[in-house]
């Protein structure tokens, strides 16, 4: 059974906190109570140097007399703390000691601490131990103190305390931070999963047909932002392309037609002897079906590009000189509009397939001569820049309106809604065209303003 993306996520968050949780409490558990450790042997040796300093503090050198009451209150609170003293003066003689003084109480004493340190620690394997400390006063030896305690260290009641204190404190840390890590998992794998599945809602309703259908989702994660627009984005184009689509069966349909009814008319009137068949209706005839020649030839033209068949005959060609070929073959059909072709530029040359680029410049010059007002000038300009070649091709023709420039090299689409004969397509020679430029690794472009004309640019690698 698979598990939704927010689960998965929660789940995942969830995981990976208490697993750092779990680390971050053992680590901190081990690393505090070894510090701990060496801060209460550091403490434990502190003490035996004052418990020294202290006792030796009550001899009087002038009297060489002890202060055995100071002797006895140090040794009782040494007790209590679990130091077990006994003190000799510099001729060996006892001067107190705690075990003779209270046996009862030192027994005590010693089995608490070494009870509490072997559950607690019970891999120390320690025990009590006594050591010899020097009494000096102002350099000199006055007598000795034998100072017992558990080794090799050991906790009292405060001690303890602190690190189950510390223990209560870490176990909550840890469950608060579970708990937070919890409620931010989920929140967070909410608000990554829902235009996850607002994404996956859409896809259906778009892949069921519904290309208007958006998103409108907005979200601060980048990638989810980015998502949000790829799927606004696909469901635009298939909008378009759908749209594209229905004009093309609505054009195929349009162009088929005029010139087969015409073929039908003039044939039916021909073979029922409504007419005769002179050489003017045959002509007709005949020019209708190179027209429909000619749309068949545009389809199977794109067809070939389409199909990644498009295969390129790179030559070293004289862009320049192309361009005026090119446009020296037109001229005759810009000269019954009474336009005028000009041709300007250095010769360059380019490493490209010849006939795939004139192709290119025919079907833009034809385009300017079909859309440009009569009595116009048509400019053809060559230029050259360090890694690229290109040319322009401007007219101050009709031009192309502003809403219709980002689809103006969709297959099928034509600006010019009329179909009119004399200047209407099938809707597919600018689509070749950036085939064939997209073909060589360059790009093409298109300035226009309604009114104004448009111009055309070609930009190509040398190489």
């Amino acid at each position: 059974m698979k598990k939704s993306l927010r689960n998965q996520l929660s789940l995942s968050i969830l995981g990976i906190v208490l697993m750092t949780i779990a680390i971050i409490s053992v680590l901190s558990n081990y690393f505090i109570n070894k510090e701990f450790m060496h801060y209460v042997s550091r403490q434990q040796e502190l003490k035996t140097q004052v418990i020294t300093t202290s006792i030796s503090n009550q001899y009087t050198v002038f009297t060489s007399h002890w202060n055995l009451d100071y002797i006895h209150a140090i040794g009782m609170s040494s007790l209590y703390e679990g130091y077990i003293i006994k003190v000799y003066d510099n001729e060996n003689n006892v001067l107190w000691d705690a075990q003779s003084h209270d046996m009862r109480l030192c027994n005590q004493i010693m089995s608490q601490i070494s009870s509490r340190m072997a559950i607690s620690y019970p891999q120390l394997n320690g025990e009590f131990k006594a050591t010899d400390y020097p009494l000096t006063l102002d350099g000199e030896v006055i007598g000795t103190v034998s100072i017992s305690y558990f080794g090799p260290f050991f906790l009292n009641d405060n001690d303890f305390r602190f690190l189950h204190s510390l223990n209560i404190i870490l176990i909550a840390i840890g469950l608060v931070s579970l708990l937070v890590s919890a409620i931010v998992g989920y929140i967070l794998a909410k608000r990554i999963s829902r235009p996850i599945l607002m994404t996956v809602g859409v896809t259906k309703q778009i892949a069921a047909g519904n290309y208007e259908v958006r998103l409108k989702e907005n979200s601060n994660t980048k990638e989810l932002s980015m998502l949000v627009e790829s799927i606004n984005h696909l469901a635009s184009s298939l909008e378009i392309l759908e749209k594209l689509r229905k004009q093309l069966t609505e054009d195929v349909a349009h162009e088929l037609r005029t010139p087969i009814t015409i073929l039908q008319s003039y044939l039916e009137a021909m073979s029922d002897g409504v007419w005769e068949p002179t050489n003017e209706r045959l002509e007709s005839c005949y020019e209708e079906v190179v027209r429909i020649g000619r749309l068949v030839g545009d389809l199977e033209k794109l067809a070939k590009i389409e199909s990644d068949s498009l295969k390129l005959e790179k030559t070293r060609t004289d862009l320049m000189e192309l361009v005026e070929k090119t446009a020296d073959s037109l001229r005759v059909e810009a000269a019954g509009r009474k336009l005028e072709i000009r041709v300007e530029g250095p010769h360059v040359e380019i490493l490209a397939d010849r006939d795939r680029i004139r192709q290119v410049l025919v079907n833009l010059i034809s385009n300017a001569i079909k859309y440009s007002k009569e009595a116009g000038t048509i400019s053809l300009t060559v230029f050259e820049t360090e890694d690229t070649v290109g040319f322009h091709v401007q007219d101050k023709g009709i031009g192309i309106p502003r809403e219709e420039l980002p689809y103006i090299f969709e297959r099928f689409y034509r600006a010019d809604k009329s179909r009119n004969r004399s200047t209407g397509g099938s809707g597919i020679g600018l689509t070749i065209a950036k085939s064939i430029v997209e073909a060589h690794d360059g790009k093409i472009m298109v300035e226009s303003c309604s009114g104004e004309g448009s111009k055309f640019t070609v930009i190509l690698p040398k190489e």
